[in-house]
């Protein structure tokens, strides 16, 4: 893969098939009909009674605010992957270079839908802290990465049951399935046959869950900006 002296990827430089793969991933899940559909219903909430922290960002109420909360999170995860294919560990493999480059552009199909479908109601683009990672180091790389997914996953279980709106629920539940992909290949990656081992899924067979403040809790040592989810609903 050639790279400029700024050391970005002539692929990155040319976005066309990135945003043509983007939008088949945005049409397979049937977002044309339903981004219409939550850019109609997600008019400005101006009556919170919570006011966030000064320097914080307030993610919101209701469906919106859960909305922004996995914004958030792609937009974090969208950052660390296109770093990741921006500065190569030393002795990545074709095979990781190409499937590594498709989690980037589902994260980034991610971050995009909602900030599309969010509109004015979005928060705004996050400042990311990733000063702990060592990007040359496949291990560092491969062990944050599972950190991300195995996070992913457990906050979209996590807020499914915060969400009000159908639509929405269904859109979680698409979303959620590919970050749990991800997850599977990653920790295989690292660790071939732990894709579903006990440290992500419980005695019952099913994914881990977390909540919103502890998601963020871990979410926070990776970003400079700071969020605040004073007014997400909790139950």
């Amino acid at each position: 893969m050639k790279r400029n002296s700024s050391g970005i990827s002539s692929a990155e430089q040319t976005p066309d098939a990135s945003v043509i793969h983007r939008r088949k991933f945005l049409a397979s899940l049937g977002l044309g009909v339903t981004a219409a559909a939550v850019l109609a219903s997600c008019d400005k909430d101006d009556d919170n009674d919570n006011q966030a922290p000064a320097g914080f960002i307030d993610l919101g109420r209701g469906d919106v605010g859960i909305l922004n909360y996995a914004f958030a999170l792609e937009q974090l995860e969208a950052a660390f992957y296109t770093r990741v294919i921006a500065s190569q560990y030393s002795g990545i493999t074709p095979a990781e270079v190409a499937l590594l480059t498709d989690i980037r552009d589902h994260e980034v199909a991610h971050r995009e839908f909602f900030k599309t479908a969010l509109g004015s109601n979005a928060i705004p683009g996050l400042e990311v802290n990733f000063a702990a990672i060592d990007f040359s180091s496949r291990t560092s790389v491969l062990n944050t990465a599972k950190a991300f997914e195995d996070l992913g996953v457990s906050a979209y279980n996590g807020a499914g049951k915060l969400i009000q709106s159908a639509d929405y629920l269904l859109l979680a539940g698409k979303i959620v399935s590919v970050e749990a992909r991800h997850a599977a290949y990653i920790r295989d990656l690292l660790s071939n046959g732990t894709f579903a081992d006990n440290t992500a899924v419980d005695m019952n067979g099913l994914d881990l869950v977390k909540a919103p403040p502890a998601v963020l809790d871990v979410a926070k040592s990776f970003l400079v900006s700071k969020l605040w989810a004073g007014n997400l609903p909790t139950s």
